[in-house]
């Protein structure tokens, strides 16, 4: 048994988490004469290490992802889920969730062609909550560098809060509140020709190229923000705004969260910078889930095809949701960490 877990907690610090590469940096920039233990020293340090890292894990994951995905595009994954009904069909929707972009804004219109080719309302946002929460790049990211326990747990409860929010929608009969313009588009019919492993290759790469200069801009942010949250934030202002001495931590950090913008990679130096320096698990979470899912740009997005009534109850349901997850996980994360 220890054998395993010495090879798990290799494969987290030196595969995923690249602590080696850590080491490095901080070797090559103590001997240019910066002091890595000092403010702009370990700042440097952490904003180089955490952008080649994440760019590293991003390129490959956006690679194996899009190779995926190439196997589902629009008609086929509508043809999936036209297979099931009721919650079935809400788990099968959020797990194709999984392997689609991103972002909350790449992924609605998507939702909006599933919706106007008469799936299910609530199937449709089940995927729509599923798709920026989780995906299979949160996952290998997230065991980077909280670890599998913690990063399994996430993909569960983000499916979990995609199912029910999906199965809600649908249980509350909220068709009439779709734009009608939506309602009438009719069945998409979009089916990608069959590709050649070859093909599908040279696909993925063309992916990664795209995908990766919309989303490393967000990363060099990110990084940015959390190397200075690292080195210069005290740790007792993190500890009392979002550590366990306020009750209202996990409310402030999916507050906080609602209007930025940013991608999971984005987001994650972030949240890392946030633990490091005092801020409980589940708050840390709530923060990336509420980035993720419910960002302005998203919202306005989602504005244009349903109506308020439709967009306030899909914001309440998912803000609800990851308030409630982030003060589970901060009960329960002796269990976890």
């Amino acid at each position: 048994m220890e054998i395993f877990k010495g090879i798990g907690l290799f494969f987290q610090n030196e595969v995923l988490g690249m602590k080696w590469l850590n080491a490095l940096i901080g070797n090559m920039l103590s001997s240019m004469g910066l002091d890595v233990s000092g403010r702009v020293g370990g700042s440097v340090q952490f904003f180089i290490y955490d952008v080649i890292k994440i760019t590293i894990l991003l390129c490959l994951l956006i690679f194996i992802i899009t190779y995926i995905q190439s196997y589902f595009p629009p008609e086929r994954s509508r043809r999936i889920l036209t297979r099931f009904r009721g919650i079935g069909a809400n788990t099968i929707a959020a797990l194709l969730g999984t392997v689609t972009p991103f972002c909350s804004c790449s992924s609605i219109p998507l939702f909006i062609g599933f919706t106007g080719a008469g799936l299910p309302l609530g199937v449709t946002f089940s995927f729509l909550i599923s798709s920026p929460m989780v995906d299979l790049g949160s996952l290998v990211i997230l065991m980077s560098i909280f670890g599998a326990k913690v990063a399994v747990t996430y993909v569960i409860v983000g499916l979990i809060i995609a199912v029910i929010g999906g199965t809600l929608i649908e249980k509350m009969h909220m068709e009439k509140y779709v734009e009608d313009f939506i309602l009438a588009a009719g069945s998409i019919d979009i089916e990608s020709p069959d590709l050649s492993k070859k093909e599908r290759v040279i696909y993925a790469k063309d992916q990664v190229v795209s995908t990766f200069k919309k989303v490393f801009p967000y990363i060099l942010v990110g990084v940015g923000i959390g190397a200075v949250i690292h080195n210069w934030i005290p740790e007792k202002w993190i500890e009392t705004v979002l550590g366990s001495n306020n009750p209202f931590g996990v409310v402030l950090a999916t507050l906080i969260g609602i209007p930025m913008y940013a991608d999971i990679f984005g987001t994650i130096p972030v949240a890392e910078a946030l633990l490091y320096k005092g801020a409980r698990l589940g708050t840390v979470l709530s923060f990336m889930m509420a980035v993720t899912t419910l960002s302005l740009p998203s919202i306005i997005m989602l504005r244009k095809a349903v109506k308020p009534r439709l967009l306030g109850l899909f914001i309440a349901i998912c803000t609800i949701g990851i308030i409630i997850v982030g003060y589970l996980f901060n009960v329960f994360d002796f269990l976890l960490i």
